[in-house]
């Protein structure tokens, strides 16, 4: 490299308010002069890392050596195309999670209030306490649930005693009841029927009796309507006897019958309601018992990840929480990985299999990337609606590692081995192509590139240079041409947009 100032007569002869004039004049490149300084340090020493101590500081005098170097003529920075190797990777800030983990929910339903929580990161062993709810409500439906219960319970017994009793009934009416009155109808019958025969009897006597005249005819009459009664009679048994078998039999039978079946359905009915009021309760006293979250293993307990927009875990005293939410995760310690988002502008270069280069505070990590999310969460204010993607990394099993830890994640997305490169201080970009600046001598000279991949220091250049060329560093700074080329696409760039501008300003002026 070469770093050529203004000639010291030059410098000697202007007049001290030209020369402060001058310098406000060019501030603006000064800035950026001092920009590219900072990168091409930062360059050196990327481009000896991985060397050991002495050999960095070797290697950073010899790179800064071969950067910039000494020249009476005039101020410009230039560096020697070199071959070598040229590393493209992307870093990120990840933080480290369980490749597996025990999600332990609320089991209570509804909306409940934590009313104490274990500290994240403490070590239990299985029956530690870990979270309590709040048991107001849960011991007011517990004590509900045990009166309706019993409530339940007498109704059904009640029904019982119903049902056995309408059983009871049919056999009651058939070999009680009904016997009797069928045979008080039939004694009833028999008399009718002696009666008939009686009067039928002293109907022929008074017959007999009229014709030798010791009988008058009105006593005959008499005789005759006793025959008369007692057939009526007889009739009005029998009729009763027959409607009693046909008829009200079959009625009481029916009704009876009837109530059986309605007792026996109800007595279904209050089973099912007694069961549901017992499940009721049963449930309220499991849901108490739930209030109280036990470890079921022992392990690590961690608070689960709370959204990017809130400031404070899902988790703490006086949270609501619902029903199956997850209220802590103890994590699989033996299986660690880390989780980086990736911009969206280089997400295409990242997939599964590429090395990973990981920075913890006490290790270093080699690894590679197992998944790269195909859809991204949307981007809000707590992003800075910046769209990122999720990257899986796993870890290899080593101890020490705790979720929850930041991680520094380097992902190698290509390695190019003997490669012409060139620092990204020294090209320009313009619609017409990428250009640098070549110094011959005392004279530069405009080169056009072809350009292939690069990382945040040097371009990979496949045509346009050769070793041993000397690159004009921030040619844009130091160099009309370029100043005035970099000025144009500007100006290009810009003006679509100014004759977008122009009609509206006639319209407004019309």
């Amino acid at each position: 490299m070469s770093n050529d100032m203004l000639p010291e007569a030059e410098r000697q002869n202007k007049h001290p308010g030209e020369f402060q004039k001058s310098s406000r004049g060019g501030g603006w490149k000064r800035g950026l002069f001092a920009i590219v300084v900072v990168g091409i340090v930062v360059s050196a020493a990327v481009l000896v890392r991985g060397n050991s101590a002495t050999d960095s500081k070797s290697g950073i005098l010899q790179t800064l050596g071969s950067l910039f170097k000494t020249e009476k003529t005039e101020s410009r920075m230039t560096h020697t195309i070199q071959r070598g190797d040229l590393l493209v990777s992307v870093t990120e800030q990840g933080t480290l999670e369980s490749f597996e983990n025990t999600e332990i929910k609320c089991k209570v339903r509804g909306s409940n209030t934590v009313t104490w929580v274990i500290e994240s990161g403490t070590v239990v062993k299985p029956g530690d306490e870990l979270v309590r709810l709040d048991t107001k409500r849960i011991e007011e439906s517990v004590s509900l649930g045990r009166t309706n219960v019993f409530e339940a319970t007498a109704t059904m017994e009640e029904t019982k005693a119903d049902l056995a009793a309408a059983t009871i009934a049919i056999d009651a009416y058939l070999d009680g009841r009904f016997r009797q009155r069928l045979k008080s109808m039939q004694t009833a019958e028999a008399i009718a029927q002696s009666n008939l025969r009686s009067a039928k009897k002293m109907l022929d006597h008074s017959k007999l009796l009229f014709k030798r005249g010791y009988v008058t005819e009105l006593e005959l009459e008499g005789n005759a309507f006793t025959v008369t009664q007692a057939e009526l009679d007889l009739k009005v048994a029998e009729t009763r006897i027959d409607v009693l078998q046909r008829f009200t039999k079959e009625m009481e039978l029916e009704s009876m019958n009837g109530h059986l079946t309605y007792t026996t359905i109800k007595l279904k009915a209050d089973a099912a309601g007694l069961a549901m009021d017992e499940a009721r309760r049963d449930r309220a006293i499991s849901e108490l018992e739930n209030c109280v979250v036990r470890a079921e293993k022992g392990g690590m307990v961690i608070y689960p990840t709370a959204e990017a927009w809130k400031n404070q875990p899902d988790i703490t005293e006086g949270a609501r929480v619902t029903k199956d939410q997850v209220l802590l995760i103890m994590p699989e310690l033996s299986r660690m990985q880390v989780k980086v988002g990736i911009h969206e502008s280089i997400i295409d270069r990242v997939r599964p299999g590429l090395i990973v280069k990981i920075t913890l505070p006490e290790m270093d990590l080699s690894a590679r990337v197992s998944s790269v999310a195909a859809i991204t969460k949307p981007a809000g204010w707590w992003t800075g609606n910046v769209v990122k993607y999720d990257t899986i990394v796993e870890l290899p099993d080593v101890g020490g590692l705790k979720p929850g830890m930041t991680a520094e994640v380097k992902v190698i997305i290509a390695e190019h081995t003997d490669v012409v490169k060139i620092p990204v201080a020294a090209v320009v970009q313009t619609e017409e192509g990428d250009f640098c600046w070549v110094q011959t001598g005392e004279k530069t000279q405009k080169r056009p590139l072809t350009l292939g991949d690069s990382n945040d220091v040097f371009i990979v250049v496949e045509q346009g240079l050769k070793e041993g060329d000397q690159v004009v560093l921030n040619p844009v700074a130091m160099l009309k041409e370029a100043e005035a080329l970099a000025q144009s696409t500007i100006d290009s760039s810009s003006e679509p947009e100014q004759d977008q501008a122009k009609p509206e300003e006639e319209t407004s002026s019309q």
